[in-house]
């Protein structure tokens, strides 16, 4: 089996709960893991902003990013991402300016569209809000701004911020911040891992449409892969399960922790269900070490990535490591 194309590999983390587990577990797993996957050479780990969701402790990112990046030495460590609409860009700036001041070249800044809640917690974050179609892109600017070198005169500066020059990275699951990443000359990650159905025209657009800037010559991607590797297509496909019955719950509406693996589970539901599981999950790569070669190797042809950012929900901590160790073993050859 051919080797697969040099790309780096990176993780994002939503800071699962367990069934029968805490917050402060799972908070220590994730130490754990991006310890561990900077031991395995992946480049990035980024967490995700969630609210008022059960089962993700995700949902003071920056705080989460200060945590490992204190725990690690040399992976990047950033926001994967930060819901902008829910902050004001100064706050944004000042946060992120603080990591960087503590961690020199090591944190990222990934900013998403979406509110990344419902409505009545969006409103509690920011109750006088009201988002309209041209915020985001405005919002981003002032970000990029405050991250500059401070101007002469310059009347707000964000302190810490002003001159950090945070790298931001435009996040998204649709081809609006494909177009704007490409216009900006901004690295670009798209949410594949959950909305997979416009990977490949969103990567089009972005690629087509990309205006080289002082922050990037050429167009970078990042493509979210949803992985669960094991000594066997079989152990991988059971324990996907857990990730199985997280999706459905989502599609239900009746979100809960993450929950144990269980024999047969996508067999006992009906068609619809499968289909809507699947759609959710078209990128993900499930299998044993072979067959998560071969998956990664399909997807790095199609969507000519130059980073994975995987995430891998096991319900077990030591077999979540254990299929990281075999995805970089895949990519190393």
């Amino acid at each position: 089996m051919p080797a697969l194309p040099q790309i780096a590999l990176s993780m994002l983390d939503l800071v699962a709960v367990r069934e029968g587990g805490t917050v402060a577990e799972a908070l220590a797993i994730s130490l754990r893991t991006a310890q561990h996957v900077e031991a395995l050479g992946f480049t990035r780990y980024w967490l995700a902003e969630h609210h008022n969701m059960p089962g993700i402790a995700s949902s003071a990112t920056a705080v989460l990013v200060g945590h490992i990046a204190g725990g690690t030495r040399t992976i990047r460590v950033g926001s994967g991402g930060v819901m902008l609409p829910n902050h004001a860009p100064l706050v944004v700036a000042e946060a992120f300016g603080t990591l960087a001041e503590l961690y020199p070249g090591r944190i990222d800044l990934g900013l998403g569209r979406a509110p990344g809640t419902d409505g009545l917690t969006m409103r509690a974050l920011r109750r006088d809000r009201i988002e309209r179609e041209d915020d985001f892109p405005h919002d981003v600017a002032e970000l990029q701004h405050l991250l500059g070198p401070a101007e002469p005169g310059q009347r707000l500066v964000a302190m810490p911020g002003a001159g950090t020059r945070v790298p931001i990275w435009l996040l998204g699951s649709s081809l609006f911040s494909a177009r704007l990443a490409a216009e900006r000359g901004l690295p670009y990650a798209f949410a594949s891992h959950f909305a997979p159905r416009l990977l490949l025209q969103a990567l089009e657009v972005y690629r087509s449409h990309f205006r080289p800037s002082e922050t990037l010559a050429k167009p970078y991607v990042i493509v979210g892969v949803p992985l669960i590797a094991a000594p066997t297509d079989e152990e991988a496909e059971f324990l996907a399960s857990s990730t199985h019955r997280r999706v459905l719950g989502i599609l239900r509406g009746d979100r809960r922790c993450l929950q144990a693996p269980e024999e047969n589970f996508m067999a006992g539901l009906h068609p619809e269900e499968r289909a809507a599981i699947g759609d959710f999950l078209g990128a993900a790569v499930i299998g044993g070490p072979d067959t998560v070669k071969d998956g990664l190797n399909r997807l790095a042809e199609a969507t000519a990535a130059d980073e994975f950012m995987l995430v891998c929900d096991i319900f077990d901590p030591a077999l979540r490591l254990r299929s990281l160790d075999i995805a970089a073993a895949a990519c190393r050859g």
